[in-house]
């Protein structure tokens, strides 16, 4: 309708790499936190606990809802469970937060290998610097750094394109597995 390029703009992509975070045993431990930013650069702050809808259809219709809103909140309390930011992304990160990119074009890594280089050994240990990693939601194309000015280094962890979630899956059953998630 809007004449735009179709491949730009894919929430169906976003919504399967949701889902893939979302159920992971790392978010489920309560040790990830996850982030959208659109292509209009608004930030979306997720909360570990929400339940993203398994279908696309109720999940592009909550999207529209948390545009206009601002926010979603929980219906038994008063938890927001999905929050829009004006301030840049990089702003919003805590202090010292280590931001890296994944993209096919990247320095290849196996994904054990990557979490010993780049996560910390113990999720619960003082002043351990954090780590984002930063995952593109498109068809086509790829993350640059030039879009992206605070990504420190970019990294593969496979030698063929992969889609977000199988990428999601790869790296966190990685960190699971350092972390001694089950």
């Amino acid at each position: 309708k809007l004449k735009k390029d179709p491949k730009e703009f894919r929430p169906d992509i976003c919504h399967q790499e949701l889902l893939a975070l979302l159920d992971s045993p790392l978010n489920k431990a309560g040790l990830l936190q996850v982030y959208i930013r659109t292509s209009r650069n608004v930030l979306i702050e997720l909360h570990p606990s929400v339940r993203i809808p398994r279908t696309y259809k109720r999940f592009a219709g909550l999207m529209v809802q948390l545009l206009h809103k601002m926010k979603i909140k929980a219906s038994e309390n008063d938890t927001r469970l999905m929050k829009v930011f004006k301030k840049p992304f990089a702003k919003h990160l805590p202090v010292g937060t280590r931001v890296y990119g994944m993209s096919c074009k990247g320095l290849l890594y196996s994904p054990h290998n990557l979490s010993k280089q780049l996560v910390p050994m113990d999720p619960n240990e003082e002043g351990q610097s954090q780590v984002c990693f930063i995952i593109g939601a498109m068809a086509a194309g790829h993350i640059t750094t030039e879009d992206h000015p605070y990504i420190e280094k970019m990294f593969s962890i496979s030698e063929y394109p992969l889609s977000g979630a199988a990428a999601i899956n790869r790296i966190l059953g990685a960190i699971e597995h350092q972390w001694g998630i089950v």
